[in-house]
C-alpha cells in the first residue's frame, strides 16, 4: 500500500510544480507585456511632449542597448530634428531607410531633414526615389519646396495645390505658396493666398506679416481688416513702413514708423529706432 500512495503524492508533487511553472511563466509574459506598453508609451510622450534634447538622450540610450530596433532609431531622428539638430538628423533618418524594413514614409521624413539643412539637392534626389503612388500631404509640400528652391514654378504651384487638398489645415501651405509667389513679384496673388492663409487660421502671425509686405510691395500702405492684438498690429505697421521706406516712400513711412510707436502697448524699441534713424539722415 505504502508504494501507490509515494507515487500519488508525487504526482500531486509533479502537478504542483507544473502549476507553479505555468504561473511563474503566465506571469513573466504578462510582466513583459506591461512593459512594451509602458516603453510604447514612453516612446510616444519622449516624441511629443519630452523636452527635445532629453528624448534625444533618452533614444540614444535606447538605440545603444538595441541597436536593431527600427522604432527607436525613427524616435533618435525624429527628436534629434525637434532639438534643431538637423545635420544629425539628417544623418540618423539616412541610417533609418537603409534598414530592411523602412518605408517610404521614411524617405519623405530623410528629404525633410535634408530641406532643413538647405541640402535641396539630396532632397529632390531622396524625393525622386519615392514611388508616386505614395501621395501624402507631406510628400506633396515638400515637393512643392524643391520645385521653388530650383525656380521651377510650374511644378511648385501644381505641387501646393495638391498638398493643400490632403490636409484638413492647409493655412501652413497657403502660407508658403504665397511667399512662393512674393519672392516671384506675383503681389496680388500673394496677397490673395495670405488673406485665404489668415481666414483659415486667424492665429497665423506670419501669414499676418507676409500680407503687409505683398500690400505694401502694390503700395497699399493700409492695414486691412486683420484679427490683431495690439502688439501683432504695431508689428504691422512697422513692417509697413519699413516696406513704404524701401520702396522710396520715406514720408509715408516715417508716419507708419509713428504710428507703430503710439499703437504699441509698450516701448517698440525698433520702431523707435528706425524712425530716429531716418530722421537723423534727413536732417544730416
Amino acid at each position: 500500500m505504502r508504494q501507490p500512495i509515494l507515487v500519488s503524492l508525487c504526482v500531486v508533487a509533479l502537478a504542483g510544480l507544473s502549476a507553479c511553472d505555468q504561473k511563474n511563466q503566465d506571469a513573466t509574459r504578462a510582466e513583459a507585456g506591461v512593459n512594451v506598453i509602458d516603453e510604447s508609451n514612453l516612446n510616444d510622450v519622449m516624441l511629443t511632449v519630452a523636452d527635445p534634447n532629453e528624448a534625444v538622450t533618452y533614444f540614444q540610450r535606447a538605440t545603444g542597448e538595441q541597436p536593431d530596433r527600427l522604432d527607436l532609431q525613427r524616435g533618435l531622428a525624429a527628436s534629434l530634428i525637434r532639438a534643431k539638430r538637423h545635420v544629425e538628423g539628417a544623418s540618423a533618418w539616412r541610417k533609418v531607410t537603409t534598414h530592411p524594413d523602412a518605408t517610404d514614409e521614411d524617405r519623405v521624413e530623410l528629404a525633410d531633414a535634408y530641406i532643413r539643412n538647405s541640402q535641396w539637392a539630396e532632397a529632390k534626389k531622396t524625393l525622386d526615389s519615392v514611388p508616386p503612388t505614395h501621395e501624402t500631404f507631406k510628400r506633396y509640400r515638400l515637393e512643392a519646396m524643391v520645385a521653388d528652391s530650383n525656380k521651377d514654378w510650374k511644378k511648385a504651384d501644381s505641387f501646393y495645390e495638391i498638398a493643400a487638398g490632403l490636409t484638413t489645415t492647409p493655412a501652413g501651405v497657403m502660407n508658403n505658396w504665397g511667399y512662393s509667389k512674393l519672392t516671384r513679384g506675383d503681389y496680388a496673388e500673394a496677397e490673395r493666398l495670405f488673406a485665404d492663409a489668415i481666414r483659415l487660421d486667424q492665429s497665423l502671425f506670419t501669414a499676418k506679416n507676409n500680407l503687409i509686405l505683398a500690400r505694401g510691395a502694390q503700395k497699399k500702405y493700409t492695414l486691412p481688416v486683420l484679427p490683431t492684438s495690439q502688439p501683432e498690429r504695431a508689428q504691422l505697421l512697422y513692417s509697413l513702413g519699413l516696406t513704404a521706406v524701401k520702396q522710396g516712400d520715406v514720408t509715408i513711412g516715417k508716419g507708419l514708423l509713428r504710428d507703430a510707436i503710439d499703437t504699441h502697448p509698450q516701448h517698440f524699441e525698433a520702431a523707435v529706432r528706425s524712425l530716429r534713424a531716418l530722421e537723423d539722415n534727413a536732417v544730416n
